[in-house]
């Protein structure tokens, strides 16, 4: 494992990091068996660096109790993220950091978040609050080691956030399909010249991985036919070397074997001007394709009306890039057209409430009415309508 130092605090932190968001779940539920599993396997391959937060589901709770079991709590460095969406009152801010403790069953946090913390006027009542004299008690009581943000906004808005405060850390969305969305590459390079960054999306929600269009899977088999997709994807990243760690959300051995293996070898500078070529003619294709930015996080659910809405946007993507009967495979089976509850973008009835939760600010109400024109033609709404029309007969029988 390679590591890049913390010019802060002279941690060593793995270029490698762990994005628990998209820890196993089976049922629902995580897998806690696969997740301890993925988890110590990682740190064993030297990987010291685990990202979480408040909202998401059993996530902290799983990742408190495998360190916990193991005893290797002071092995890692834990990130994990205050919830600012949720805050009413400065009290909530006190309400929810306390709840972190008893997740990760720990008394202390490496790298506290404020999550999504994307403008000025958002930070500008946080300050209200008195939230700089609350991160020196917590520093100074030792809960909270480095204090950071993470970020979806505007360019111009996260070079006032990262002026206005000595941070000690900031995550970005960022990839080579990424390199000048939110703080892009200027940012990156503005902010690594006054704290670590940390990397989120590199794969852009997987679609960077098995999302490509055929065209681009070509490019990158012909220029190296034992790099994957995501070796690509995650090699551009560490060429770089302000990123200090790249989160990866690893679901798999599969893919944590594939990752550790790259950051292995990987290092600052190793791309030439032939590599850089490569990614160029691949993005001109990726941007072509790509018709939604979504990623997949699905802060945007649930929807009051059940749509299923990062798998509607995923599966009107692959429509581009893969052809339109395998993105209408994946509708079918995102949306359950043969189910009983129907999660379609028909459903959506315009409220609003996943576009204000939307980190990419994606317009949604728009963006599912074009992948309703798309994906839900006659036939698709008539046999969801007949087969949700004989479940409930079926259901009512059985009563």
């Amino acid at each position: 494992m390679q590591y890049r130092i913390d010019k802060k605090t002279g941690n060593k932190l793995s270029i490698l990091g762990f994005g628990c968001m998209r820890f196993p779940r089976t049922f629902g539920r995580t897998d806690m068996q696969k997740t301890e599993e993925l988890v110590m396997r990682s740190i064993e391959m030297g990987v010291n660096y685990f990202d979480t937060a408040w909202i998401y589901p059993g996530n902290e709770e799983a990742l408190g109790a495998v360190l916990d079991k193991n005893r290797v709590r002071e092995k890692v460095y834990i990130a994990t993220k205050l919830p600012l969406i949720l805050l009413r009152n400065p009290a909530d801010i006190d309400k929810y950091f306390n709840q972190h403790f008893d997740r990760l069953k720990t008394n202390y946090i490496d790298y506290y978040l404020l999550h999504l913390l994307s403008d000025t006027e958002q930070w500008a009542k946080l300050k209200s609050w008195g939230i700089e004299d609350w991160i020196a008690q917590k520093k100074k009581s030792g809960q909270i080691g480095q204090i950071g943000f993470s970020f979806h906004g505007s360019q111009d808005e996260f070079f006032k956030i990262i002026d206005d405060y000595d941070w000690d850390l900031s995550l970005i969305q960022y990839n080579y399909s990424d390199e000048n969305f939110q703080a892009g590459v200027k940012g990156l390079r503005a902010a690594a010249a006054k704290m670590p960054v940390a990397i989120m999306e590199p794969l852009l929600g997987g679609k960077l991985a098995t999302g490509l269009p055929k065209e681009a899977l070509k490019i990158f088999r012909n220029a190296n036919a034992d790099l994957s997709p995501a070796g690509w994807a995650l090699n551009w990243l560490w060429n770089q070397e302000e990123v200090s760690v790249l989160l990866s959300g690893m679901s798999s051995m599969e893919q944590l074997e594939e990752n550790v293996r790259l950051a292995d070898g990987a290092k600052a500078g190793m791309l030439g001007e032939t590599e850089k070529a490569v990614y160029a003619e691949v993005l001109e294709l990726v941007n072509r394709a790509c018709k939604v930015r979504c990623t997949g996080c699905n802060y945007c659910m649930p929807c009051p009306k059940g749509v299923n809405i990062p798998g509607c946007f995923s599966s009107y993507n692959a429509s581009y890039s893969m052809g339109y009967v395998k993105g209408m495979h994946e509708f079918i089976t995102s949306i359950g057209l043969t189910s009983e509850k129907n999660s379609a973008p028909s459903q959506c009835f315009n409220c609003g409430k996943c576009e204000t939760h939307c980190p990419q600010h994606i317009p949604i109400r728009n963006d599912l009415a074009r992948v309703r024109r798309r994906m839900e033609p006659f036939w698709v709404r008539f046999i969801g309508a007949c087969a949700r029309f004989f479940l409930g007969k079926k259901r009512k029988k059985q009563s």
